[in-house]
């Protein structure tokens, strides 16, 4: 199974420990995982433009079989991007920090939200999530 991974893109990389956490939880339950900072930005050294990204995202997510997103801050990338895989007909699972907003058109195309309180939680919620079936 792959797993395209979506956060709200920082380019000070202030959350990527916490997307390598995410990744590493992931990768350590037998999933392969697409992670577009990672895998096509190469953590912000390699940039692109707006289309280039969103053909590199899409082209991600279509090789895809699960899009995830942390939705604990909003990007308006992210909600491209879940639509995207919702007109793919790629399930859609939303994990948040606790108390996050999340919009309600996002609600109505995704698995969750699932609310995490800290980064135990999120780990113990996220290999929750992938070892029961579709």
């Amino acid at each position: 199974m792959n797993v395209y991974f979506a956060i709200k893109h920082h380019s000070s990389l202030k959350n990527r420990k916490h997307s390598e956490l995410i990744l590493k939880t992931l990768e350590t339950i037998g999933i392969s995982t697409s992670f577009v900072q990672r895998d096509i930005e190469d953590w912000s050294t390699v940039r692109l433009t707006p289309v280039e990204l969103m053909k590199a995202s899409f082209s991600l997510i279509d090789k895809s079989d699960k899009m995830l997103i942390d939705l604990s801050e909003k990007g308006v990338g992210l909600g491209i991007e879940a639509g995207y895989a919702y007109a793919k007909q790629i399930p859609v699972m939303v994990i948040a920090k606790e108390y996050s907003d999340i919009s309600t058109t996002l609600k109505g195309i995704c698995t969750g939200p699932h609310f995490y309180a800290d980064e135990r939680d999120m780990i113990n919620l996220i290999k929750k999530l992938f070892s029961q079936p579709n």
